[in-house]
């Protein structure tokens, strides 16, 4: 049984872990950067750490400092809340080579289903149905200009309803699909936008 946790994330999710452990007994254990250092997860948490200046590279997505914390501090387990690093195979991978648990799936489930395309292949394999789609080898523009017109283009890398299109005339499928850019650099500049702005 576990006796404390290390959480990986700040804001809602954090608090909202923390104040879970807490009712099962467990030790909370913060990280924090130093933007953060009197948010409300940091004073929830037992003990809190800082682990860098405000840019989440330098600290939520650093995953040597957040481990060296853990490690530290003795967490049991690692909780990476909702974005940042849950869903990021190497990050699980270091809490398990650190012989700290990771409240998630194991890497190799994040590696199989991290990409859309791989991962509704082994669906398809184990006999679940799947949203019809293209997501073969078959790469060729041609090829790709028929498909986008057909079906609506999303990265194999993306999440959710974001950045899908449809190639409604078959003369604009190519601009979409030509050289790899996807997303087009203008949905690339919205996101870095939106992402500045949280």
């Amino acid at each position: 049984m576990f006796k404390s946790v290390l959480i990986a994330n700040r804001g809602e999710i954090a608090c909202r872990v923390a104040r879970t452990a807490r009712q099962l007994g467990l030790r909370v254990i913060a990280v924090y950067s130093q933007a953060d250092a009197h948010a409300l997860h940091v004073r929830l948490a037992d003990e809190a750490h800082v682990i860098g200046p405000a840019p989440a590279a330098q600290s939520y997505l650093a995953i040597d400092k957040i481990i060296a914390v853990a490690k530290a501090s003795r967490a049991d387990c690692i909780h990476p809340g909702y974005g940042f690093l849950a869903e990021n195979a190497a990050f699980a991978q270091a809490c398990s080579d650190a012989s700290i648990a990771f409240v998630g799936p194991p890497p190799a489930a994040m590696r199989a289903m991290g990409l859309k395309d791989r991962a509704k292949t082994l669906m398809e394999k184990a006999g679940v149905p799947v949203v019809p789609g293209f997501h073969g080898e078959m790469q060729e523009p041609k090829f790709l200009q028929r498909k986008a017109y057909e079906d609506r283009l999303s990265g194999a890398d993306q999440g959710g309803r974001r950045r899908r299109r449809q190639g409604h005339a078959q003369g604009r499928a190519p601009r979409r699909v030509r050289g790899g850019a996807w997303p087009p650099p203008s949905a690339r500049r919205r996101r870095r936008s939106a992402t500045s702005a949280c």
